[in-house]
């Protein structure tokens, strides 16, 4: 098991076992991003996909997750659309 510091729950936890996305960002998260955070980001980024309609494979789409994915683990979190309302 890998333990990582994890940069969004400020806490030592079990890292990821694989890289998860390509790239700096993807090697910045595989260093410094919990399991934990991980899941939390996925169910966010999938609110995200669903509300904004996003289209992963289009360039657009895929800058705009990128930049939300360096938010919400990174800098001051990913907000929810203001007209979001949660089941």
């Amino acid at each position: 098991m890998r333990m990582v510091t994890c940069s969004k729950l400020k806490k030592e936890l079990e890292g990821l076992e694989r890289p998860t996305y390509p790239g700096e960002l993807g090697k910045k998260v595989f260093d410094s991003v919990s399991k934990e955070a991980w899941a939390l980001w996925l169910k966010h980024m999938t609110m995200l996909i669903n509300e904004y309609r996003l289209t992963p494979i289009e360039p657009k789409a895929r800058t705009f997750l990128e930049e939300e994915m360096e938010k919400f683990f990174f800098g001051e979190g990913s907000e929810t659309p203001k007209d979001f309302k949660p089941e």
